[in-house]
């Protein structure tokens, strides 16, 4: 009895594991899936780059020369007469003082009085900004307004130690940050609720994936306001009917699920050795053979000497031992046609093929007609 009870018991707990599993296989999607949110932008609603010329002061002798760097000097002066301070002198002469290049980014809706980020890197030739600060500097937009003035101690992440013999850098010294360190002072006006269309502009421009967008929108709209104008634009009316503002429609389109589809391409960065390839990559059926004749040359002298108390003289006699590789073990691999990615790389890789020569392979193997993707070489 206690082993038809065991049996029972483990037959019981087969069954459940296995439809555990089957239910899990039923869930999961047979593609994977992606928000709209991460692979769209809506038209109109984009951040702003904001660019200012400004000083940091309170560097510990780690600033600009000033006799070589002439702006700084101006700059500096400048600054010192708007203040009372009259400093028209050919002896002024600090390190302390450093002209840097302000960026930072206008948020999206950002209102008057909020703050953001801002970078600050070294103009001149200050070997740090370590502990500077930021005076008052305006930060410009593309068409010449004041968007955000910054101002703040900066924030470096590397550092500099030098001793009389040698010295170590960590990071980059000559650039830092600011958290909050920008007020916004001007706003860029966009009503989203008063618009009745709505532009849905894909990252990765592709056809199929935004054919797929603009139904799935219309699915959940139960209406055709979606419409895919080319293959990176989305054209959505806000229905009249919507129960909610042009920001809710927005807020329920962006959690939607699509199915990207991608372009067969093999991307190839020859400085780096650097091979990225999509999913759909397929090669037609080819042979592929890679080989080097490699020639060694050994050179190991010897030194002949007389025997003790006999006539001659100590003679260094060469010997050379040269050995010619010609990977005779590297053997002709055939692709079969519509060859997968995986295929792909584990033929090359079975045949001892690093990236340097990967890469002549694929731009052999594309000049031959025979790798259906698109060849980018960066």
């Amino acid at each position: 009895m206690a082993m038809r009870y065991l049996r029972f018991m483990s037959t019981v707990i087969s069954l459940t594991l296995l439809l555990a599993v089957m239910a899990i296989s039923m869930e999961r999607p047979a593609h994977a899936q992606n928000r709209i949110k991460d692979i769209a932008s809506f038209e109109g609603v984009r951040s702003n780059k904001l660019i200012g010329y400004g000083l940091v002061v309170g560097l510990n002798g780690t600033g600009d020369d000033l006799s070589r760097s002439i702006f700084t000097r101006e700059s500096l002066i400048g600054m010192l007469q708007r203040m009372g301070v009259n400093t028209r002198s050919p002896d002024l002469k600090t390190e302390n003082v450093a002209a840097v290049m302000v960026t930072a980014e206008l948020p999206a809706f950002a209102r008057q009085g909020t703050n953001t980020d801002i970078t600050v890197s070294a103009l001149g030739d200050a070997d740090s900004l370590q502990g500077g600060t930021l005076l008052v500097t305006p930060l410009l937009g593309a068409d010449g307004e004041v968007y955000a003035v910054a101002q703040g101690p900066l924030s470096v992440g590397g550092f500099e130690a030098e001793g009389a013999a040698t010295s170590v850098t960590r990071g980059t010294p000559t650039s830092a940050r600011i958290a909050n360190g920008a007020t916004i002072e001007k706003e860029i006006g966009f009503e989203l609720n008063s618009l009745r269309e709505v532009k849905l502009s894909l990252h990765n421009p592709d056809f199929t994936t935004a054919r797929r967008a603009a139904q799935s929108i219309n699915a959940l709209l139960n209406n055709r306001t979606a419409e895919a104008i080319d293959n990176a634009t989305i054209n959505i009316r806000v229905p009249a009917d919507y129960p909610g503002s042009t920001v809710d429609l927005l807020t329920d389109i962006e959690q939607l699920p699509v199915r990207v589809d991608q372009p067969a391409r093999v991307v190839i960065d020859e400085h780096s050795g650097v091979i990225v390839m999509g999913e759909q990559v397929r090669i037609s059926e080819v042979a592929i053979a890679q080989g080097n004749l490699t020639i060694r040359i050994t050179e190991t002298p010897q030194v002949s000497q007389p025997n003790p108390f006999g006539e001659g003289e100590t003679v260094v006699v060469p010997r050379t031992q040269i050995e010619v590789d010609e990977d005779e073990e590297r053997k002709l691999a055939v692709m079969p046609e519509g060859v997968s990615l995986r295929d792909l790389v584990n033929g090359l890789n079975a045949l001892g093929v690093g990236p340097r020569d990967m890469i002549k392979i694929l731009e052999a193997i594309k000049a031959a007609g025979a790798l259906q993707a698109d060849l980018e070489v960066m």
